[in-house]
């Protein structure tokens, strides 16, 4: 990821005080800059290692761990599959947390979202219409 690319996600999700990264992979550099500005957790369904400050554990956003997300001000996924973003929007609507993704590639959002546009990147906040919920605004 471009270094303005990850400073825009960081300085847009900073906005939370506690968020949750759902699916943290091997791409750790957002989640570790995060975490001198907030409490981050980072799931995987893989063990993963994650950066001093991060927490982690594992979860499948499909089956999800209800403590794991209960004190989230937001929920995020970067570069999140089509076919995640709707259990990621439960799961963040569940728990009365905003919801912030990135696609893969060329992917649009599966669920209504409102496109933010960053530096290098789309992020995407689902929206209240068709398939939306009534969440996923800025903190």
């Amino acid at each position: 990821m471009l270094p303005a690319t990850r400073d825009a996600l960081v300085e847009r999700l900073a906005e939370y005080e506690t968020l949750v990264e759902v699916g943290i992979g091997h791409r750790t550099d957002v989640a570790a800059a995060l975490s001198r500005r907030a409490r981050v957790t980072a799931t995987d369904v893989h063990d993963r290692p994650v950066p001093d400050g991060v927490a982690f554990v594992r979860d499948d956003v499909a089956e999800p761990r209800s403590d794991v997300y209960a004190d989230a001000d937001a929920v995020y996924s970067l570069n999140c599959p089509p076919e995640l973003h709707r259990p990621l929007r439960a799961v963040a609507r569940d728990h009365g947390a905003d919801c912030l993704f990135t696609t893969l590639g060329g992917d649009g959002p599966a669920v209504a979202a409102d496109p933010e546009t960053l530096p290098g990147e789309t992020l995407y906040v689902p929206s209240s219409g068709p398939g939306g919920g009534a969440f996923g605004g800025r903190a």
